[in-house]
């Protein structure tokens, strides 16, 4: 009993998060020297000069280096709102702030029957691996919003639509988290509230969408899964060189269109799987209320209760077609599978992509009944490798030595695996549950496989 309680406890949680963020906001207040280039130098020059830009009521278009949807300028302008401070200080204390707010989302949801407190353990422990990068760039905030949208799939499914199209102006990935939510409700309303910020956005800022063109004009990141090739080919003689491109240090040279392309169309047809198992997920049967569970087949029906005596929640639905076909853990298996899919095939991998995917394997691990156990491992891996090949040993990523080569192959290659295994759990638990044929995990006809623990689906 003792040991349950200390393991629900939030003071070891608190303690923790305390300890490591300290260190990280030491790190980017520069108090402690992080080994490596300058990470926060994206926050004191280039965010600084784009606020500016943006406080007079328009985007930074004729800077290339603004590749980013018109939201992201509430992220840019947010430090305002610590005025007393200077700018740099400012973003990384609302950095700071928000990662807080992320750990209280995670600590409520993995409380209740079939939740897990080790969903707010992997944000604790996964943001520090990540080192200062994390607080000197947007993509905490946008994870945030994320992560708030997921959460709140399950009772407010119109909020979760509307916040992930909030997230989807901010950096555009946060859009799929929306692949596992049920029903239409976050679906319309994603599609109602993007369509009227983005006209607002269109109206009032010029240059609102400029980002766009140059988003097409990109390279090959050098931290891509593509860019192996020319990392390798780079020792064979290849005639192409690493430049500061668009923001990042890209491949340019022969043949970089063409893993440009080839990772373009990965990209799609991650998309197409994607909407392949949304139609057939759809399609198999949902999991079974407990109520549904508790009689076998043979037992005879009892006399139900008045339904005046019931709550709302505890009544029937009145048709199987208001039934939610997911699980609870449905919608964040499936927008961890989706992000880790888009990550891999994309022909830019930064460091900070991995907030991304440890916010979402939080999620995850809120729930008991996930299947995504190994791949947020993995993940949890990756973003260690990944401090180590930026900034630690970022030279020899950019020269292509030997061990920065090791150190990107080891890195993408659990990524990878990662979104492979998790692509096939999340098949396996929803695509095949219930089906008959003698196909695997059929458990006979008319019989369907035992639902996950949090079932009934409160996933949206």
């Amino acid at each position: 009993m003792v040991a349950r309680s200390a393991g629900r406890s939030p003071v070891w949680l608190v303690a923790v998060w305390g300890a490591t963020r300290l260190l990280l906001l030491l790190f980017v207040l520069k108090v402690l020297v992080f080994p490596g280039p300058d990470v926060t130098s994206d926050v004191s020059v280039i965010y600084r000069d784009w606020y500016e830009v943006l406080r007079t009521g328009a985007f930074p278009s004729d800077d290339v280096t603004w590749q980013y949807p018109p939201a992201a300028a509430f992220a840019v302008l947010a430090p305002a709102l610590l005025p007393f401070l200077a700018y740099a200080t400012a973003f990384f204390v609302l950095a700071c702030a928000v990662d807080a707010a992320v750990l209280a989302l995670l600590w409520r949801a993995g409380r209740g029957s079939g939740r897990s407190p080790r969903g707010a353990w992997v944000w604790v422990v996964g943001v520090p691996l990540l080192g200062p990068t994390v607080y000197a760039r947007y993509d905490l905030m946008v994870t945030a919003v994320a992560v708030a949208a997921l959460l709140a799939a399950g009772r407010h499914p119109r909020v979760a639509g509307a916040l992930a199209a909030v997230g989807a102006l901010l950096k555009v990935w946060p859009a799929l988290v929306l692949v596992g939510m049920d029903g239409r409700r976050p679906w319309v309303a994603a599609a109602v509230g993007g369509a009227g910020l983005a006209g607002l956005f269109a109206v009032t800022m010029p240059g609102a969408f400029a980002f766009l063109t140059f988003q097409r004009e990109r390279g090959v990141e050098v931290e891509s899964l593509g860019a192996l090739v020319f990392h390798v080919a780079r020792h064979f003689g290849w005639e192409g060189g690493v430049l500061l491109n668009y923001g990042s240090m890209e491949f340019l040279g022969p043949h970089v269109d063409t893993v440009s392309t080839v990772s373009m169309g990965l990209s799609a047809a991650a998309f197409g799987w994607l909407l392949l198992w949304r139609v057939r997920a759809a399609r198999s049967p949902g999991p079974r209320s407990p109520r549904s569970r508790s009689r076998s087949p043979e037992s005879p029906a009892q006399p139900s209760e008045p339904s005046e005596s019931r709550s709302p929640e505890s009544r029937p639905s009145r048709s199987p077609s208001s039934r939610s076909r997911f699980a609870a853990h449905t919608a964040a298996d499936a927008a961890f599978v989706a992000v880790l899919l888009f990550t891999v095939t994309s022909r830019v991998i930064s460091p900070q992509y991995l907030v991304w995917l440890v916010g979402l394997a939080a999620v995850c691990r809120c729930f008991r009944a996930s299947r995504m156990r190994v791949p947020v491992a993995l993940v949890l891996a990756a973003s260690l490798v990944t401090v180590l090949e930026f900034p630690l040993l970022f030279a020899d990523v950019v020269a292509s030595t030997p061990l920065g080569i090791a150190l990107l192959a080891v890195r993408n290659g659990l990524l990878v695996t990662a979104a492979l295994v998790g692509a096939r759990a999340l098949w396996r638990d929803t695509v095949r549950r219930g089906s008959a044929g003698g196909r695997p995990g059929a458990s006979g006809p008319g019989i369907s496989r035992a639902p996950s623990a949090d079932s009934p689906a409160t996933a949206g």
